[in-house]
């Protein structure tokens, strides 16, 4: 947001708290929960989703519904003939869309891979102007539903967050879905940095804040704190590997380093140098899945 229009908001939501802390609260997490627009912002974006264009246009669309509303798939088929061939739900992180994970796609399909890609509500081919994690969780949900089990789930950023909440049954009403294997790209591991972070920035009085962070228990029936991504990935000791640049500015390496002390399933890759963006289309790093994802099968065949 740009400083004149937090200033505008700051002192709007200082006026609302005045009468109800509790009214504060839920237009905070309102703005907090609205998604970006979906337009490219510059030359370099739209010539991001050009170059994409090709890759996406090989899946095939498909409309998942859940409670709440629906979101957009697609499906890409191997290509090539393979006797283990690996289901793979792929998702994108905040403010972006499945199109910016194109050459991750390209890569993992080239690789042996069936990929499955959502757009996350208010994303992309998707409807809506807000995103929570509790509506993401939803998606996987209704991703697994469709689709069936998934060998690999691959994340990324606020996806990657979003996949461990979902095998680790955050949301009461939802139940849980653990792949065999989970791939963590610069994600976080827990959600309360980010309401901490934000209202922080729109200086929220302690009722307010309370009342903010409050509106994820009425929304999930657990508390902001339970969305511990990395206690989750500890406790199913599935097979995880994280995949980090220690010089991410949107996402603290800590996170990673979180991730890593959660127990001996959890495998640390360091890409340093991708930043938060450009490490979704790296080379090593799509070299790097791909052998995590098929290594059983690089094994046997030694």
């Amino acid at each position: 947001m740009a400083p004149f229009a937090i200033k505008v908001i700051r002192q709007a939501l200082k006026g609302v708290a005045a009468f109800s802390p509790e009214a504060a609260g839920r237009l905070a997490f309102r703005l907090f929960t609205l998604t970006p627009g979906r337009k490219p912002r510059n030359a370099k974006e739209k010539a991001a989703l050009a170059a994409a264009a090709p890759v996406i246009a090989k899946g095939q669309p498909v409309t998942l519904s859940y409670a709440g509303g629906w979101v957009l798939a697609r499906h890409f088929f191997p290509a090539r003939t393979a006797a283990n061939v690996k289901r793979v739900l792929l998702v994108h992180g905040w403010g972006s869309r499945s199109d910016y994970l194109a050459v991750m796609i390209d890569g993992l399909v080239k690789g042996g891979a069936e990929v499955v890609t959502l757009d996350w509500p208010g994303h992309g081919g998707s409807p809506g102007r807000t995103l929570t994690m509790p509506a993401a969780v939803r998606a996987i949900d209704a991703a697994w539903r469709h689709f069936g089990d998934f060998d690999v789930c691959v994340g990324h950023s606020f996806g990657g967050g979003s996949l461990a909440c979902a095998a680790g049954g955050i949301v009461c009403d939802v139940r849980n879905h653990v792949a065999r294997k989970m791939v963590l790209i610069g994600a976080p591991s827990e959600m309360t940095w980010l309401f901490k972070g934000f209202g922080k920035v729109l200086r929220l009085a302690p009722r307010t804040q309370a009342a903010f962070e409050g509106v994820v228990e009425r929304l999930a029936g657990r508390r902001l704190e339970d969305f511990d991504a990395a206690r989750v990935v500890g406790n199913l000791r599935t097979q995880t590997l994280v995949i980090h640049a220690e010089d991410d500015k949107e996402v603290s390496a800590d996170h990673a380093r979180r991730y890593a002390a959660a127990g001996p399933n959890v495998e640390m890759h360091w890409a340093n140098g991708l930043g938060h963006r450009r490490i979704v289309s790296a080379a090593p790093v799509i070299e790097r899945v791909n052998a995590f994802i098929h290594a059983e099968d690089q094994k046997a065949a030694a």
